[in-house]
């Protein structure tokens, strides 16, 4: 099973035939967002689903009390890059509404149901962030 950057590479040097499909059934894509303090690219491993012509991310970080980087980042600045598979496009990132994370936590925990334990364990609401392609 690849993480963190060996995941990464084989994922953008196969176009995702290597990354894509991950654990349990899951699917991956890659989101690259810009630091909000040093202004530098970081490349994030995330597990998503398609939302009409959007994409779904959780931004779990395993049910820490603190929101992950990446997330601390896109809300900084919404402008980000994705890969799916071999596809790679430009996209803005929003949290989704209370409405749309009504509607999205149960969609996301379809596929990865270890988000409603990350859930138990933290007292922050953790976000459900939409992507739309730019």
């Amino acid at each position: 099973m690849l993480f963190g950057a060996e995941h990464i590479r084989r994922y953008q040097e196969t176009d995702g035939r290597e990354g894509h499909d991950w654990r349990r059934g899951t699917t991956t894509l890659l989101l690259t967002t810009t630091g909000r303090k040093t202004g530098k690219s970081h490349i994030t491993p995330l597990i998503y689903r398609p939302h009409g012509d959007a994409y779904v991310v959780v931004a779990s970080k395993g049910g820490d009390p603190r929101h992950p980087e990446w997330y601390l980042n896109l809300q900084a600045n919404p402008h980000v890059k994705v890969q799916v598979l071999g596809d790679k496009f430009e996209a803005e990132a929003r949290t989704a509404t209370p409405q749309e994370r009504a509607e999205l936590w149960p969609y996301m925990a379809e596929v990865w149901p270890d988000y409603d334990e990350y859930q138990k364990k933290t007292d922050r609401e953790i976000p459900v962030v939409i992507l739309e392609r730019r």
